[in-house]
């Protein structure tokens, strides 16, 4: 007698996607499923007690958070970055670094620079060191706390970035320590971090960042709100005024970092993206976030924006720089289906 019971499909090796027509990417099998504290079946996050004080913050700041998808495994990284292509991207980027570096140095390029530009480095470029590594703290925060690797990794490259913009704040610190040692490089950023009014909104912003606890409005704060609009101001409008000013370096440098920071914009805006159309309710919980942080991103750039505008060359208006960052973050929010708040001073 023929037995014509079907045998059940035999499953490959990628089952952990479902039943998929297709073979996941590279990008996909080293990714998918790779956070331990979200496998199913789970009673906590963390093999200990569920009550722990570890597990309650997993409850409580990420499963739950207000920002709500059923399935944060489905969201992707636009650039399907992996460690691989990180590491073969950042390392020919260094390589374009180094030869700029070494160029410049053997030129003493630095010995010509305006007093007055100088001025500017002193207390705008080269103290950034400091809130960049608060911004790298909040992105492994809340990358560690993130749903799903696929947003972890995203924040973890995120990180690894603004590490390397604290390297090369620091490089380039000490090429102008040595060029002009009586000016306070590398000697005086911290002062001038706790205590120079101008810089005072940035750190009230940086530091209530470092105090928010649910993961999706850390990302929110930063990724969406500070970021966009700091960035504006200390890569893109920085970088044109250094060229206007004869210093070429760090146009070239500011260069560098703006694709790093085009990166971060294209996940975070997918992310949220993703998050506005996968979940209801999550638009106006991300809008309420924008609107909360957005003031303070404002007076962070309005603060820093008095500096740059003692440019000996290529002066701008302050409103007009606080004005072009609050575009720049716009362009970010409306790719997200949300609204920039209207907090434009009069």
């Amino acid at each position: 007698m023929t037995d014509n019971t079907k045998k059940p499909r035999r499953q490959r090796t990628w089952s952990a996607f479902g039943d998929v027509k297709r073979r996941p990417s590279e990008y996909e099998i080293v990714t998918h499923g790779t956070n331990w504290t979200t496998r199913q079946g789970r009673k906590a996050p963390l093999e200990q007690n569920p009550s722990s004080p570890a597990n309650l913050w997993f409850r409580t700041y990420r499963d739950g958070s207000p920002l709500s998808v059923e399935d944060w495994e489905s969201f992707r990284d636009p650039d399907k970055m992996t460690y691989r292509q990180y590491v073969a991207v950042q390392n020919e980027q260094e390589t374009k670094v180094r030869g700029v570096l070494d160029q410049y140095a053997d030129s003493n390029a630095d010995a010509r620079l305006h007093p007055r530009w100088r001025s500017v480095l002193a207390r705008l470029f080269t103290p950034t060191r400091y809130p960049l590594h608060g911004l790298q703290q909040i992105h492994a925060y809340f990358g560690y706390m993130a749903p799903s690797a696929y947003i972890t990794n995203a924040a973890t490259f995120a990180a690894a970035d603004v590490l390397r913009r604290v390297s090369l704040v620091a490089y380039r610190t000490r090429e102008l320590q040595m060029a002009w040692p009586e000016e306070g490089f590398a000697t005086g950023e911290r002062e001038i971090w706790e205590n120079d009014a101008a810089w005072q909104p940035a750190r009230k912003a940086v530091e209530n960042a470092l105090v928010t606890y649910d993961w999706a409005e850390a990302f929110t704060a930063v990724n969406l709100v500070l970021l966009p609009s700091l960035d504006d101001l200390l890569l893109r409008q920085l970088r044109e005024i250094a060229h206007a000013n004869g210093d070429d370096l760090t146009w070239l440098l500011m260069s560098f970092l703006q694709v790093d920071s085009k990166r971060r914009d294209r996940w975070s805006g997918a992310l949220a993206k993703f998050a506005v159309t996968e979940g209801p309710g999550n638009a106006s919980v991300l809008q309420g976030w924008i609107d909360q942080w957005s003031p303070l991103a404002d007076a962070a750039v309005e603060g820093l924006a008095h500096v740059l505008a003692a440019a000996p060359e290529h002066p701008h208006r302050v409103m007009d720089m606080v004005d072009a960052a609050r575009r720049a973050r716009a362009e970010l929010i409306d790719q997200i289906g949300l609204a920039q708040p209207d907090t434009a001073a009069g």
